[in-house]
């Protein structure tokens, strides 16, 4: 397994160039590696106890989440119909003219 940290070193130790942890941990996505992605299975994996943990422990882990229909994540306020403040200068004139 790889980390971001250790890429950089890794970069920065055999190539003498300076990369970030983002920079490193982006590099290694493009070129399709993954951090969570051991090679293989460890020999002790029970497969039994994973289903069973998934099924009795994660439900409680993950809790209950975000409800279906909730609108956006963006902290932002709405925009206003005009486009500017009211009592902006010019707030008026975004109105079409007749």
């Amino acid at each position: 397994m790889w980390t971001g940290a250790r890429v950089a070193t890794l970069i920065g130790r055999k190539f003498h160039v300076s990369y970030s942890v983002s920079g490193a941990t982006r590099l290694m996505r493009r070129l399709g590696f993954t951090p969570q992605m051991p090679g293989r299975r460890a020999a002790e994996r029970d497969e039994q106890a994973v289903a069973a943990w998934k099924e009795g422990t994660w439900p409680e882990v993950k809790g209950p989440g975000r409800p279906p229909a909730a609108g956006s994540a963006s902290r932002t306020r709405p925009a206003s119909t005009s486009g500017r403040p009211p009592g902006a200068p010019g707030a008026g004139a975004a109105a079409p003219r007749s």
